[in-house]
C-alpha cells in the first residue's frame, strides 16, 4: 500500500511540475497582450489629447466637458475616456514593474499581485502551452514538483501515522 501512495505522490508531483512550468510562458504571453493594450490606449488617448488641444482645452477640461454633457451618449463616452486614462496609468505602472522585475519568476509575482483581468482572461483564452526550455520554466517546474510532492508526502505520512495510532488505541475484543 505504501508503494502505491508513494507512486501516486510522484505522479502528482510530476503533474504539478508540468503545470507550474507553464507559468513563465503565461507571464510572457500576458506581457505581450499588455503591450498591445498599452499601444491601443495610448493611441486612443493621444487622439483625445489632440482634439482637446485643437479646441484650446486640456485633457482634464475635455473630459469634464464630455462627462457633464446633457446628452447621455456623449456623457457616457466621456466616462469611458476617463476610465481609459486611469487604466493606461495602471497598465503603465504594471509594465514598468514587469520590466524592472529581477527575474521572469519575479514577473509572475508582479502579475499575480495585480493582474488586469481583461488581459489575463484574453491571455488564458488564447494560451498556447510551451515546453519549458528556459531556466525559469525549469525552475518553476521544479518548484511545482517539490510543492506537490512534498505536500503529498506530508499528507500521506500524517494519514499513515493516524491510522497506526487508531489501530493501537483500539481495545482488543476477545471472542466469546
Amino acid at each position: 500500500m505504501f508503494r502505491v501512495v508513494r507512486t501516486l505522490g510522484l505522479a502528482f508531483g510530476l503533474l504539478a511540475a508540468v503545470i507550474a512550468a507553464q507559468a513563465p510562458e503565461f507571464a510572457q504571453q500576458y506581457t505581450q497582450r499588455l503591450g498591445g493594450a498599452l499601444d491601443e490606449l495610448r493611441r486612443s488617448i493621444a487622439s483625445l489629447d489632440a482634439d482637446a488641444k485643437a479646441t484650446g482645452r486640456s485633457r482634464d477640461e475635455a473630459l469634464a466637458l464630455l462627462r457633464t454633457n446633457p446628452d447621455a451618449f456623449i456623457a457616457r463616452r466621456g466616462e469611458s475616456a476617463r476610465t481609459d486614462v486611469e487604466r493606461l496609468k495602471r497598465l503603465e505602472a504594471q509594465k514598468l514593474a514587469l520590466d524592472t522585475a529581477a527575474s521572469p519568476l519575479g514577473r509572475l509575482t508582479v502579475i499575480a499581485r495585480d493582474p488586469d483581468m481583461d488581459i489575463a482572461r484574453a491571455a488564458y483564452r488564447d494560451y498556447q502551452p510551451a515546453v519549458p526550455t528556459t531556466a525559469d520554466g525549469l525552475v518553476a517546474g521544479l518548484l511545482g514538483f517539490l510543492a506537490a510532492w512534498g505536500g503529498w508526502r506530508v499528507t500521506s505520512d500524517v494519514g499513515r501515522h493516524l491510522a497506526r495510532r487508531r489501530r493501537r488505541t483500539r481495545p482488543e475484543t476477545t471472542p466469546v
